[in-house]
């Protein structure tokens, strides 16, 4: 505004004190408020030349009217932001909408930087080792039901290491014999295969799969000659010097069952009572 001698643009009316231009046009002060003022989006009612008119996307604010939506905080001169037709503050804003922190709960704001590991979310100061408390970062990690762990810490503090090739166990592993091994390291000590998923036998305190052990250590049937390994709770007979399968231990004329019975020997030939009689007799 500024003081002139000269007629209003619209009533004609002489301009002695405070005018508006416009198009570099005057225009009284009642004239211009009437013709030109926009009206507030929050109290409707012209924003009038002494006011300050606040502007966003064609809308038009009071400088009072122009506040946070939930909060009620004015917007003038600070960061906002829009959601549905409103205008919110960075603050509400960002607890409504910015993920939270899962150590610290408090809100991640939009433009700091976050992890993401397992579907939550931390500050990157908030992602540390439950150990050494020092940052992770993009670091490799062993998670377990305590915590996260920097590779170094884990290894130092639950770590253990293979019974074969004496490197850290990071996961699964088995334990045999007191001592853990990798699953890839639990092998047979005849063959070499892998037996961390195969039924195996032990001898010496190494483990041997069922073809190695019957192999090299295994018993022959005196009847059929295959392997005795006494495998899932199988039994067998032993006599002096010489093992059966139980289903093999059967009298040699009649083959009738010997498990639990007497029995008479002739040469290296069992008998029942009844046909090792027979045997005397024919003798």
């Amino acid at each position: 505004m500024t003081t002139a001698q000269f007629d209003c643009q619209h009533c004609m009316a002489s301009l002695l004190g405070k005018y508006v231009l416009k198009d570099d046009n005057p225009y009284c002060v009642t004239c211009y408020d009437r013709i030109f003022s926009n009206y507030c989006e929050e109290c409707k009612e012209p924003i009038k030349s002494d006011s300050k008119d606040l502007c966003y996307k064609g809308h038009h604010w009071h400088e009072g009217c122009f506040n946070c939506a939930k909060c009620n905080q004015s917007l003038a001169e600070k960061p906002f932001a829009a959601k549905d037709e409103c205008q919110l503050c960075s603050e509400y804003y960002s607890n409504e909408r910015s993920s939270k922190c899962f150590h610290c709960k408090k809100t991640i704001m939009p433009g700091s930087r976050k992890m993401e590991f397992k579907g939550n979310y931390w500050h990157e100061t908030c992602f540390v080792c439950k150990h050494c408390q020092q940052p992770i970062g993009t670091k490799p990690l062993i998670s377990i039901e305590s915590g996260n762990y920097c590779v170094p810490c884990f290894e130092m503090e639950f770590a253990h290491y293979c019974s074969f090739c004496k490197k850290v166990i990071t996961s699964g592993g088995i334990m045999f014999c007191g001592q853990p091994w990798h699953k890839e390291c639990f092998l047979c000590r005849g063959c070499r295969k892998e037996l961390c998923e195969e039924e195996f036998m032990c001898r010496d305190d190494y483990p041997f799969c069922l073809d190695c052990y019957n192999h090299l250590y295994a018993k022959k049937c005196a009847t059929c000659t295959k392997p005795i390994t006494g495998f899932r709770d199988a039994k067998f007979i032993c006599f002096q010097d010489r093992q059966w399968h139980s289903e093999c231990f059967n009298c040699e004329k009649c083959s009738v069952s010997l498990v639990g019975e007497g029995f008479l020997t002739h040469n290296k030939e069992i008998f029942c009572h009844k046909c090792g009689s027979e045997v005397d007799t024919d003798m």
